[in-house]
């Protein structure tokens, strides 16, 4: 089958990649979704612990943004989102979830026929599961090995709200009470997945966000290895900014101190395009600023829900992906 569009990279995780990656779905056929492995929580977090897997969550919400908008597409999407509830083990686990490790642990890292040559078993499966869902690109994850954040949170501790000390695990930084200052990971140099580094090499455009800032995005850029592979790519990098703080990481954020960690996070990154939407920003002369400081061109456009939620409308944000690719 023909493929057509811009070789796109989106990098996030969670309920932000999902929305980024419904809209780049419509944009182009040659789609990878990268996505953060550090989730520690809910159903993720049990089958991490248990059987000491990469976290599956992000991952299958990522095929599950990427599930056509046929019968067959939006069936597979509701039946891996689909959690069950009971009073037993099984209560909150994500069918998804549950099959993607299924299909680890049948493929194996040496399995005859695990999937395209050179292949790691975590890949494969993820390629099975997206060819089973008819998925309209390719996920990743951001590394081989499951990933702890630790943040560094200024006022963790209410009875001390000038002092500075460290959250660790995903859960914990976004609930956190303090402010956070910025993040590392443990381990602090994992191994990247091979699949990723090609893909961040081959893409024309690399996109960042929306998501949480701090357990999604930034997470990507403090892998060493897929650090360099985005510094050094080719492609061009446009980063989309939320419609809101996020509740526990980012609160009382602006719009340009969101660009001005990102900056500090990785120094050397080469910024191309920010998009944001033109109804939440309250002072685009300071936006443009920290933009231009990164490097790029701001681009203001209505990506936003008309139900005032902080949400973006997928055919809105797919016309400003439009509007940024082909300029």
């Amino acid at each position: 089958m023909k493929q057509s569009g811009p070789k796109v990279v989106a990098l996030g995780g969670g309920h932000g990649l999902y929305a980024s990656l419904s809209a780049l779905r419509r944009v182009t056929d040659r789609l990878t979704a990268v996505v953060t492995v550090a989730d520690d929580g809910g159903s993720s977090g049990r089958l991490r612990r248990e059987l000491g897997v990469l976290p599956p969550g992000d991952l299958r919400m990522a095929l599950a943004a990427l599930c056509g908008d046929d019968e067959w597409g939006r069936t597979w999407r509701d039946v891996v989102q689909h959690r069950f509830r009971s009073g037993g083990d099984l209560h909150d686990h994500a069918v998804g979830n549950l099959l993607i490790v299924a299909l680890w642990e049948l493929l194996g890292d040496t399995a005859p026929g695990a999937g395209p040559a050179g292949a790691s078993a975590t890949v494969a499966g993820l390629d099975w599961v997206g060819r089973l869902l008819g998925a309209h690109g390719r996920v990743l994850p951001m590394a081989a090995v499951p990933l702890d954040i630790v943040a560094d949170v200024r006022g963790a501790d209410p009875a001390r709200p000038g002092a500075v000390g460290q959250v660790r695990g995903q859960v914990e930084c976004a609930k956190t009470p303090g402010a956070v200052l910025g993040i590392s990971l443990v381990p602090a140099d994992p191994p990247a997945c091979p699949e990723t580094l090609a893909a961040v090499e081959d893409a024309d455009w690399l996109v960042f966000g929306p998501g949480s800032w701090f357990t999604s995005v930034l997470p990507h850029l403090k892998v060493p290895a897929l650090a360099r592979a985005l510094t050094a790519a080719r492609g061009r990098r446009v980063v989309a900014l939320n419609l809101a703080p996020q509740p526990g990481e980012t609160d009382d954020f602006s719009p340009q101190r969101h660009l001005e960690v990102l900056r500090a996070h990785a120094p050397g990154l080469r910024v191309d395009v920010v998009l944001a939407d033109r109804g939440v920003v309250d002072d685009p002369d300071a936006l443009d600023k920290a933009v231009q400081d990164l490097g790029g061109r701001l681009v203001l456009a209505d990506v936003a829900a008309d139900d005032g939620s902080p949400r973006h409308e997928p055919a809105r944000l797919a016309q400003a992906f439009v509007q940024i690719f082909g300029e």
